[in-house]
């Protein structure tokens, strides 16, 4: 089978797309074709091992594991003798930030692995777009005590988190004010935005608007700097450490010396998010935004964009066409 792979830390430019053996299914696990990926902020971290701290899980001095990828839509075509979950042709999601080998064109996964069977209706694109973004944004959510009518920033609304957090929020009756640049001004008013930022016209932290929530879903300000448009008690969260990880300092001192606070988001664990993501799904209240769309082959080009900094929502990598 064809599969991406690394066997070193680095750039895209390193990743080879190559022939290596298929795997074969445990009788505890499935074997699944897949047909769709994500290059995602968390592959991106998993290719170049940064933040460094990568690197004592990934493995030190290489990564453990060669093939890339975190996610992964496809059909099960192999069921071992034990699995009494999933049966032939079920189609599955799964997500593991710490790598499931999934941008290959096969991968075996235990029965009781990070996998749910894809709604009804909807496309293995669509599926697998709606699961890494869509996971830490919950973790925001769930750190947290939304109450309806509190006023909530967004920082960097139009990546695969920030989309997913925006549609999450809306649900709590809250006013929103969210930041992108001029192209996804629409875009982001569509996903449901009270109020719109432009990024690349004004700084979002000297507005003279208080907030009593600011996500920062792209991890690009600091506590610091958003302090000032926060109200009393209000709360900052981001995607990133900070600087010299001063975000997990901060949410350790912050609630012993009272007022403006940081909570770390810590994520939940896979298995309590993949399935409030797809019941939302299922209800029509979030709907994965996807931007690109690779082959296998070009993979590294996946990346590249992905490390640019420039993507809206999901790359989604084809692995196989849908029949």
């Amino acid at each position: 089978m064809k599969a991406a792979l690394r066997k070193s830390y680095g750039p895209p430019e390193i990743i080879q797309v190559t022939d290596v053996e298929s795997p074969s299914h445990g009788s505890n696990e499935v074997l699944v074709k897949v047909f769709a990926t994500t290059v995602n902020r968390t592959d991106c971290a998993n290719l170049t091992a940064k933040p460094f701290l990568m690197r004592l899980i990934l493995g030190f001095l290489r990564p453990k594991k060669v093939i890339l990828g975190t996610d992964f839509a496809g059909e099960v075509v192999g069921v071992g003798k034990e699995v009494k979950t999933f049966k032939l042709k079920d189609r599955l999601i799964g997500f593991n930030d710490l790598g499931y080998e999934s941008q290959a064109e096969y991968l075996t996964i235990p029965e009781d692995g990070n996998i749910l069977k894809i709604p009804p209706n909807t496309d293995y694109a669509k599926a697998v777009a709606s699961i890494e973004g869509a996971h830490y944004a919950y973790t925001f959510i769930n750190k947290t005590k939304i109450k309806a009518g509190n006023k909530i920033l967004i920082n960097g609304a139009t990546g695969a988190i920030g989309s997913a957090l925006l549609q999450f929020v809306k649900k709590f009756d809250v006013f929103i004010t969210a930041t992108c640049n001029t192209k996804n001004v629409e875009l982001v008013r569509s996903l449901g935005a009270d109020r719109i930022i432009d990024y690349s016209k004004e700084d979002f932290t000297k507005d003279l608007e208080k907030y009593d929530f600011v996500f920062d879903a792209v991890g690009k300000s600091t506590f610091g700097k958003c302090k000032s448009i926060l109200n009393k008690g209000g709360v900052y969260i981001s995607s990133e450490l900070g600087p010299f990880a001063q975000n997990v300092i901060f949410a350790l001192m912050t609630p012993i010396l009272g007022g403006k606070q940081v909570i770390f988001p810590i994520p939940f664990p896979i298995k309590r998010t993949m399935p409030y993501i797809l019941n939302l799904m299922k209800k029509e209240i979030f709907n994965p935004v996807i931007d690109r769309v690779y082959n296998l082959n070009e993979i590294d080009q996946a990346y590249e964009y992905a490390l640019s900094g420039e993507k809206t929502g999901n790359i989604i990598v084809k692995i196989a066409e849908e029949e």
